[in-house]
C-alpha cells in the first residue's frame, strides 16, 4: 500500500506539472480565435511570464495528412519556444475530408491575423511573426509565406483589417508541389483527393493553386526547409524543389538535410531539426537581426 500511495503522489505531481514548462513560462489553453461555420477554432498560447518590449511571435501547425492531428502535438514546442523569448501558439484548424481546400488556408491565415489584432494584449511585435509546422502543417506554414499579400485567399475568418503575412517559416517535411506527390509518396493517392476534391486528373488546377511552389516571389520570406532522405510520405525533393525556387526569386532559404530521416525523426536526428529550427527563428526574428 505505501508503494501504490507513493505511486499515486507521483503522478499526482506529474499531472499538476502538465501544461507548464518552468515558472518562467505561461500557459494558456482554448483561446478561440476564429469561428467559421460555428467550428470555434482554438489555440494554446506559451509565453515568457516576463519580459521587455514586444516579443516575436511563433505560430504552430500540427500535421494529419490534412484530415486528422490535433495542436497538442506542438504543446511541448510552443514551451520550449517561450523560454527562448518567444509568444508561441498552437493552432487548430478545419479537417479534410468535411472542409477541403482552402479552409485549412483561411484558418491559418485568420490565426496569424488574431495575433496581429492582440498584438498588445499578449506583448506580440506584430512585425515579427513567424510559421512553423511539420508535414501538412508545414505545407500551411510554406503557405503562409508565400502569399501573405494574396487577397483572395484571406477567407473571412476574422480581422480582416490585419496582414496575415509572416517574416519567417520554418518547414519541417512538408510538401510543395501537390502535382508530383503521386507515385512519390505511400498515401497521397488516398489523402490529397480528399484535400483537394478529387485526384490531379480531376481537380489540376486545386492541385496547383494549392502548392506553394507555384506562388513563391521575390517578397517571399526567409524560409527554411528540414527533410529527411527517406521520407516515404512527402518525398525529400518537396523540399529541394522549394528552396530551389526561393533562392532563383533572390529569398532567403535553405535545406537542412537529414540523412536517412523519415517522415518523423529518431531523437538524435530531432535534435540536430530542432537546432536548425531555433537558429533560423533567433536569426531572423529576435530583435536587431
Amino acid at each position: 500500500m505505501k508503494h501504490l500511495a507513493m505511486f499515486f503522489a507521483v503522478v499526482a505531481f506529474l499531472m499538476s506539472m502538465v501544461g507548464r514548462a518552468d515558472a518562467q513560462v505561461v500557459l494558456e489553453k482554448g483561446i478561440e480565435y476564429s469561428n467559421p461555420d460555428n467550428q470555434h477554432l482554438q489555440l494554446d498560447m506559451a509565453r515568457p511570464s516576463a519580459a521587455s518590449g514586444p516579443l516575436p511571435a511563433i505560430i504552430c501547425i500540427h500535421g494529419g495528412g490534412f484530415r486528422a492531428g490535433s495542436r497538442d502535438g506542438y504543446l511541448g514546442l510552443i514551451q520550449q519556444l517561450a523560454g527562448r523569448g518567444y509568444v508561441a501558439v498552437t493552432v487548430s484548424y478545419r479537417l479534410a475530408p468535411k472542409y477541403p481546400y482552402p479552409a485549412a488556408v483561411h484558418d491559418v491565415k485568420a490565426a496569424v491575423r488574431w495575433l496581429r489584432a492582440n498584438a498588445k494584449k499578449y506583448n506580440i511585435d506584430p512585425n515579427r511573426i513567424g510559421a512553423t509546422g511539420g508535414s501538412a502543417g508545414g505545407h500551411l506554414a510554406l503557405y503562409l509565406g508565400v502569399t501573405g499579400d494574396v487577397a483572395a485567399i484571406e477567407g473571412d475568418g476574422g480581422n480582416a483589417g490585419q496582414s496575415s503575412a509572416v517574416q519567417c517559416v520554418v518547414n519541417v517535411y512538408g510538401p510543395s508541389d501537390f502535382t508530383k506527390s503521386y507515385g512519390k509518396s505511400v498515401d497521397a493517392a488516398e489523402v490529397l483527393p480528399l484535400f483537394l476534391g478529387g485526384n490531379v486528373e480531376q481537380q489540376r488546377k486545386r492541385h496547383l493553386e494549392a502548392s506553394p511552389l507555384y506562388w513563391v516571389t521575390p517578397s517571399a520570406p526567409p524560409t527554411l526547409c528540414i527533410h529527411g532522405t527517406q521520407d516515404q510520405y512527402v518525398a525529400y525533393e518537396q523540399s529541394i524543389w522549394m528552396v530551389d525556387r526561393l533562392l532563383a526569386a533572390g529569398c532567403e532559404a535553405e535545406l537542412t538535410t537529414i540523412s536517412g530521416g523519415g517522415h518523423g525523426f529518431n531523437a538524435e536526428q530531432s535534435k540536430v531539426a530542432d537546432a536548425a529550427l531555433f537558429a533560423w527563428f533567433d536569426k531572423y526574428l529576435k530583435a536587431g537581426k
